[in-house]
């Protein structure tokens, strides 16, 4: 867990000292559910990030270590006088398991954000379908993945 920690630390640093286009945005927030981390969003440009967490899988028995990479596109930004509402879609790839038995899986999310104007905060709600390959005779499992998080915008 202390190299996980160490890593995202150091991740955050890297990206948050690099050169980005204006409108670009850092997040970094908790996403609790199923998978449950620490959660940093990268703003590519207005419409597009990148979405990271690291952390477990689930909080029941038997949790396993997990990391998702998703790229996320926003389609519609639905505007209120004191929220912003982002629907983002995404594609991206998840790695978990115990060291000795890593599994591999495609997801899929559906995002839905309430992004506040008076403050860089975000509460956002997340499903995604997650296609995991099984074994090595290929065999491949569809599995569900949602919950809720929150982000702080740098």
């Amino acid at each position: 867990m202390r190299k996980l920690l160490l890593t995202t630390a150091v991740f955050v640093v890297v990206a948050a000292a690099r050169g980005t286009p204006a409108r670009a945005d850092l997040g970094l927030g908790v996403f609790l559910g199923e998978p449950t981390g620490v959660d940093l969003k990268i703003g590519l440009d207005r419409r597009s990030g990148l979405d990271l967490l690291f952390g477990v899988d689930t909080l029941r028995d038997g949790r396993a270590g997990y990391g998702h990479l998703t790229y996320l596109v926003t389609p519609l930004v639905a505007q209120g006088s004191s929220v912003l509402v982002p629907i983002r879609l995404g594609i991206g790839a998840a790695l978990f398991g115990p060291g000795d038995d890593l599994r591999f899986g495609v997801r899929a999310p559906f995002e839905l954000g309430l992004r506040l104007r008076s403050a860089p905060l975000e509460i956002y709600g997340e499903i995604a379908l997650l296609l995991l390959f099984v074994d090595p005779a290929n065999d491949l499992e569809l599995d569900i993945q949602g919950g809720v998080g929150f982000r702080l915008y740098l």
